[in-house]
């Protein structure tokens, strides 16, 4: 069922709008526009229904917010309101609401303009998923995982909880291209996508295929020695696919594995970080490939092998 947020300072006026809605979706109510912010925020809405005369922050304001925050900015909004003059209906579409309801209600009108906005909302989603899919493997692609990364670095510098950023590169992967083929190098991509999909499975756990033989993961919220340690048991999984190798560079294919955990201190610049994980990557694949080099929460190197 899908979730709709309702912010009115007047419980009456709230409740009439969810007793026309609440036999399709599933309604949320607060009457105020900080929490509704929150709400908006932390939880998984297809639609918001958003008075626009409220104390403290107004609905217009509300709106301007929500607009500013990537997490949000996508949700639709109908704005509730008795203002009928021009201008007030102008600048709420300006700001980005998608329609305007005055009061007082007609159900029928509310439950069509609903839905039609829902429909929409569902439409771009499902659009927005095929665009942000890599068509090989099924997983996340690069630029589903830029929007992602930046989203969850903020949620991380907030929080102060560890953030720690995962690079994965299939070893020799050219060579293996040109003794066996390019059908057979996208075979090889896909097993090692869902290998790892299948052992980065916690819901803070993302990963994309960041571009030829190479993906990114991001976890949250563990330390470093967990992370580390975790990431060598997929390491040692792939190998254990026992998918043969070129035997002039080894037996099966392999990954190696570089990264970084760190907790993000305020003003912190995420692609720094993505550099030093880089460069960890870059370790593994230097020193021999096939393992697992971290930067831990000092800035120290844990080494596989």
């Amino acid at each position: 069922m899908e979730k709709l947020l309702i912010v009115d300072d007047s419980a009456v006026q709230a409740a009439q709008l969810k007793a026309i809605l609440a036999d399709e979706y599933d309604v949320s109510i607060t009457q105020k526009a900080e929490d509704g912010l929150h709400l908006a925020s932390s939880e998984n809405y297809s639609l918001i229904l958003l008075d626009v005369v409220m104390p403290g922050m107004d609905g217009f304001t509300l709106l301007e917010k929500l607009q500013e925050q990537y997490i949000t900015r996508s949700l639709p909004v109908i704005l509730i309101t008795s203002l009928s003059d021009v201008e007030s209906e102008q600048r709420g579409l300006i700001l980005g609401a998608v329609d305007y309801i005055t009061k007082p209600f007609y159900a029928p009108i509310v439950k069509a303009r609903v839905n039609t906005h829902i429909k929409l909302y569902n439409y771009r989603r499902q659009l927005e998923q095929q665009s942000m899919t890599d068509q090989l493997t099924g997983i996340a692609n690069r630029r589903r995982y830029e929007r992602y990364s930046m989203t969850k670095w903020q949620e991380a510098v907030r929080l102060q909880i560890p953030f720690s950023i995962c690079m994965f590169d299939i070893d020799h992967f050219k060579k293996y291209n040109d003794t066996f083929g390019h059908p057979a190098g996208d075979r090889v991509i896909t097993a090692v996508a869902k290998t790892v999909s299948a052992s980065l499975s916690r819901s803070t756990d993302f990963f994309a295929r960041y571009g030829g033989e190479e993906f990114v993961a991001i976890c949250f919220g563990e330390p470093s020695e967990k992370i580390f340690a975790h990431l060598q048991k997929i390491r040692q999984s792939i190998e254990d696919l026992h998918i043969p190798h070129d035997e002039s560079v080894s037996e099966w294919v392999t990954v190696s594995i570089g990264g970084v955990t760190v907790t993000p201190p305020a003003e912190s610049n995420y692609a720094f970080y993505l550099k030093i994980a880089d460069t960890m990557l870059y370790d593994a694949k230097k020193h021999g490939r096939n393992q697992v080099v971290w930067a831990d929460e000092r800035m120290k190197q844990l080494w596989e092998r």
